[in-house]
């Protein structure tokens, strides 16, 4: 067969793979390759297209092996948060459970506003041999498949019907990955006939695109109705969130602060937004925040939210703000995010947003005893996270010693990485960032098992920084896996195992609501009781640790921790350090709520008590809808 001038015959796959080979993005003069490889795992969906293309091009695309669906999305999502979403992964998986196995880490992306580019395998579009190999049939629509269920975890979805179809679908994909208002996963279902049939793809198809990351400004009138409210606020807190972090805005937030006096409180994705010490800075804020944060939202009349979606754990279910005329002020780069607590609208780029309020407010500061309120709070609650880190609890140490341990040892470049659980409340409580980067908490999504892919996509994207993953024993056993990844890739994480024999943060939930922590420990079903109370199981996880590649350290007690974790950082390969905590020595309170129902009548003497205490905090909740001007 005769080419057509002007065209290249190739595989859909083939093209798929050149095309995002020379996909760029830029932002402020500065160039990034926007796909910079390819995670799969080949099954009969994808074997002989995508791998096929990835296996003949590996200039194009570098090919990484995954364990885990999920996983290689997370790793995905992970390394594109390090590279502040100008570059990220690609993941490709067989048709099938394969395929489904990627819808929760496609959900974690879209949440945490995180770009992944996924590449899931689908049914035949000719359906000669129809029904296929676990293909879903539904008497009632021929041309859904189980790859659908993308579709509502995505910001672009489409199923690649024909070769002729990805020229409009491939850049309609890359449209969405780089719009920083839109970005989260982009799904390009690829049908597996499809996959392997030719066609001939115009050269144009494959030239150079950058695609330029915007920085829009604020309107001027919003602008000016923002600056009229902070003007005339009395007690007024920001509060940063990731988009902060992701639009690098940390430099513009630091000068405003300090120039206007307005302290900052931060959400978990924010966390590192101001780093600890700034004079502004007085740490997280809502559920899992400081008393510092939480009694200057309590107190603030004007909350001017930079990058964040107002998250319940950051509001403490709206019944943080109380004071009874509060006003929000919402700078975002989204109006969806910006347009919430009935918030005076600011829509930008949170930089551009930023410098615009700082030369707006040039002269404008907070009255000095602001201030020295807020430095106060801020004094006392670093000598309660001082105490947490240094308790010396036995016989077995607390969580917040470990944390203490580990933060005296690392490095400011070094990352700490975490997902669900109680580590990440500990952390957005207790740790003291100081890098940007250096703080890296999934809980936008709050999944389980995201740790060790996680710091897997950290090092991945940032090979000069340690990565160091804290765990918990539920997490470590839901997606362990790529521990055997960073091994075949040579790439060193070092890994803190925390033993703890259950489910500590949802057995304090428990208890918190009644349930007395049922269903949440490790242990025997006891002949006696029916339940799972019996004598601890005999589960070795450093064990398996060992078993998948990793050098192992076991430590027990603090001070064997520390020479431990020492010995991890100083190491040239993946290292876990495994330690048992006492779950019941708990952190510092953050002393706010969160709304989670319990049961209204009950036998239960515990529900019973736990339900008054719900309704006395469900009074208070209120819903923000008073407008801000």
């Amino acid at each position: 067969m005769t080419t057509p001038r002007g065209t290249r015959r190739l595989t859909t796959s083939q093209a798929l793979v050149s095309f995002l080979s020379r996909q760029y993005t830029e932002r402020d003069g500065v160039r990034h390759r926007l796909i910079e490889g390819c995670f799969g795992i080949f099954g009969h969906g994808n074997v002989a297209g995508i791998g096929q293309a990835l296996l003949q091009q590996p200039e194009d695309l570098a090919y990484y092996q995954s364990r885990n669906e999920q996983a290689m999305v997370h790793a995905a999502v992970a390394f594109a948060r390090t590279r502040r979403r100008l570059s990220t992964l690609a993941c490709t998986a067989s048709v099938g459970p394969g395929a489904t196995n990627m819808v929760t880490g496609a959900a974690l992306a879209t949440i945490n506003r995180l770009p992944v580019l996924l590449l899931p395998g689908d049914t035949f579009a000719g359906r000669a041999a129809s029904p296929l190999l676990q293909e879903l049939e539904l008497p009632y629509a021929g041309d859904l498949t189980v790859n659908d269920v993308f579709r509502p975890v995505s910001r672009f979805f489409d199923r690649v019907w024909r070769p002729e179809q990805l020229l409009s679908s491939a850049v309609q994909a890359m449209r969405v990955l780089t719009d920083p208002a839109e970005t989260g996963a982009v799904t390009l279902a690829l049908p597996q006939d499809v996959q392997a049939e030719a066609w001939d793809f115009p050269e144009e198809f494959f030239e150079r695109r950058v695609w330029h990351v915007r920085r829009p400004a604020p309107e001027e009138h919003a602008l000016a109705a923002a600056v009229r409210l902070l003007r005339r606020a009395e007690r007024p807190l920001i509060v940063a969130g990731g988009g902060v972090i992701h639009s690098d805005a940390t430099e513009a937030l630091a000068r405003f602060a300090a120039a206007t006096g307005i302290p900052v409180a931060v959400t978990q994705a924010g966390k590192a937004a101001l780093a600890h010490g700034h004079p502004a800075a007085v740490g997280a804020i809502g559920h899992t925040g400081s008393p510092a944060a939480n009694t200057l939202a309590r107190e603030a009349d004007v909350v001017l939210g930079i990058g964040t979606r107002w998250q319940d754990f950051t509001t403490a279910s709206r019944t943080l703000f109380a004071d009874p005329d509060v006003r929000f002020l919402n700078l975002n780069i989204t109006s969806f995010d910006a347009a919430k607590q009935s918030g005076l609208m600011l829509q930008a780029d949170a930089r551009a947003g930023i410098e615009a309020l700082d030369h707006a407010l040039a002269g404008h500061t907070v009255p000095d005893h602001r201030r020295v309120r807020a430095s106060a709070l801020v004094r006392r609650w670093d000598q309660e996270v001082d105490a947490a880190f240094t308790r010396t609890n036995t016989p077995l140490p607390a969580q917040s010693e470990i944390l203490g341990a580990v933060r005296d040892a690392m490095d400011d470049r070094d990352v700490v990485l975490c997902a669900a659980g109680s580590i990440p409340g500990d952390l957005h409580k207790l740790w003291r960032p100081s890098d940007p980067l250096g703080y890296h908490v999934e809980y936008g999504y709050s999944c389980m098992g995201y740790e060790i892919a996680g710091g897997l996509g950290v090092k991945m994207a940032a090979p000069d920084r340690q990565s160091v993953v804290l765990v918990g024993d539920g997490s470590y056993l839901m997606m362990a896996q790529e521990i055997a990844t960073a091994v075949a890739e040579n790439l060193k994480l070092v890994i803190v195992l925390v033993e703890n024999r259950g489910y500590a943060s949802i057995g304090a939930l428990s208890a918190s609501l009644g349930s007395e922590r049922f269903g949440t420990q490790y242990r025997y079903r006891d002949a006696g009781s029916g339940q799972h109370d019996g004598g601890v199981l005999p589960v070795d996880l450093a064990a398996n640790a060992a078993s998948l590649g990793a050098d192992v350290i076991r430590a027990s007690g603090i001070d064997a921790f520390r020479e431990a974790f020492a010995t991890a950082l100083a190491g040239e390969r993946t290292t876990v350090v495994h330690i048992e905590t006492d779950p019941l020595a708990a952190s510092p309170s953050s002393d706010a709520w969160w709304d989670v129902p319990v049961a209204e009548v009950s036998t239960l003497t515990s529900t019973t008590s736990a339900r008054r205490t719900y309704e006395k905090e469900k009074a208070t909740q209120r819903p923000y809808l008073r407008p801000a001007d």
